[in-house]
């Protein structure tokens, strides 16, 4: 009992330190992570039927039944380098929305982003655990009055997850899990006035450097996990839309008046054990982004006098991305485990959509991880994952200028540095 005290204790602190320290989120598959805890990052988030640590809520709550009593507390050091570059000159045609060309790179560039799970068997079939995380990744800082407005230009989007799960086994090798999911966003937009003084927005006085505001919410994941053929196991998690409450202070920037849901998601995949030391993974994970209207609306028509917030208003015209990753684990020994993996998916943004994604620009398609466990004693666990999101750029027209007047490009690349610790009893 004392000991479940202390946890729930220790979640507490960690999740308000997660609100406070979590300047940014991860922004590999739009604003989704590709994994969550240590060793499913090492595996570059290839882990659906994998049991590995108290964060695996997050991907497929049936693993925490595998997982047994543990804690798990980790910190991700994350750089993600952004930057936009405009070619062409402004046309100063009436009614056109010109940029000024060069290349600008966004600031604040080191980020630390902590993580916390707990599992408690509470019989050999069933298991109750709590998972805290973040995600999100639309965070940009330029040093530049990029739009007309003022200086700085950007946005920072950062969430928190509070995942309580229950497992259950449906027989020795075989479980459904099942999180309920409580949310916590918040958001700050800068230097976006000019779209308000061309009248685009329907509220302009809660369009930009309103400072931050706060969304809270809901949803849920439920997942499978089991050994469908000898050494072979299945994992398939779903999880539903978060409904979340709205930002009012950008009312006139999301549309739906400031709503920022978070889209549902799933993921599917195997792990094939190929010998008793070294698996295989395979995980095919889809994110609904058009689900969400802040997110997934186009620009153009949308953008029309006073439509910024509006019912169908534009947003940053992402599109639903799917991502396939593969993963491979060897444990050569009681004391070490060795990780690699890689995962590629489809371009969230299209090339129609890069003016407004400045402000977010999510264009990460391929990483490769690598990362171990060492073994301290028989009930301590030090996890590390190295990770990099390869250089990706996305290319378009400035549409608010004339024909043909100048190109937009965006570039992002990222390396995440992730260590943990673990403590089984």
């Amino acid at each position: 009992m004392k000991k479940s005290i202390i946890s729930v204790l220790c979640a507490l602190v960690f999740g308000i330190a997660a609100v406070v320290m979590s300047t940014a989120a991860w922004a590999t598959n739009g604003y989704f992570a590709d994994g969550f805890g240590v060793n499913d990052q090492a595996l570059a988030g290839a882990g659906v039927a994998l049991p590995q640590d108290t964060l695996d809520a997050a991907v497929n709550p049936a693993n925490m039944v595998f997982v047994g009593h543990r804690y798990d507390f980790g910190l991700a050091f994350f750089n993600p380098n952004r930057q936009y570059t405009v070619s062409g000159n402004p046309s100063g045609f009436p009614g056109t929305f010109g940029l000024a060309p060069g290349t600008v790179k966004s600031n604040t560039s080191w980020f630390v982003i902590p993580s916390l799970g707990a599992n408690w068997m509470l019989n050999t079939d069933s298991s109750a655990g709590i998972s805290i995380f973040g995600n999100g990744g639309m965070n940009t800082n330029y040093p530049t009055d990029t739009f007309g407005g003022t200086a700085p230009t950007g946005v920072n989007l950062t969430q928190l997850f509070v995942a309580p799960t229950y497992a259950r086994k449906l027989a020795p090798q075989h479980a459904l899990g099942i999180t309920p999911i409580l949310a916590y966003q918040q958001f700050q937009a800068k230097g976006l006035q000019a779209f308000g003084a061309l009248g685009y927005s329907s509220d302009p006085n809660n369009l930009s450097n309103t400072g931050y505001d706060n969304s809270y919410g809901y949803g849920a994941r439920i997942g499978y996990q089991g050994e469908i053929l000898p050494s072979l196991n299945l994992g398939v998690s779903y999880q539903t839309k978060i409904y979340m409450s709205k930002f009012k202070q950008y009312a006139g920037l999301f549309a739906e008046g400031g709503a920022s849901d978070i889209p549902s998601n799933w993921t599917i995949g195997v792990a094939y054990k190929a010998t008793p030391a070294f698996t295989v993974l395979v995980d095919v994970e889809r994110i609904n982004y058009s689900e969400i209207k802040a997110i997934n609306n186009p620009m153009l028509p949308n953008l029309q006098p006073g439509s910024l917030g509006e019912s169908n208003g534009p947003g940053f015209g992402w599109q639903d991305m799917t991502v396939y990753k593969l993963g491979v684990q060897w444990k050569c020994s009681d004391q070490w485990t060795w990780r690699a993996g890689y995962s590629l998916g489809t371009q969230p943004i299209p090339d129609s959509e890069v003016l407004f994604n400045i402000l977010a620009p999510g264009v990460i398609t391929q990483q490769a991880s690598v990362g171990f466990t060492t073994a301290v004693n028989s009930s301590q666990d030090v996890n590390f994952a190295l990770t990099r999101a390869f250089p990706t750029s996305v290319n378009g027209a400035n549409l608010l200028e004339a024909p043909g007047q100048q190109t937009i490009q965006l570039k992002m690349d990222q390396w995440q540095i992730a260590v943990s610790y673990s403590w089984k009893y």
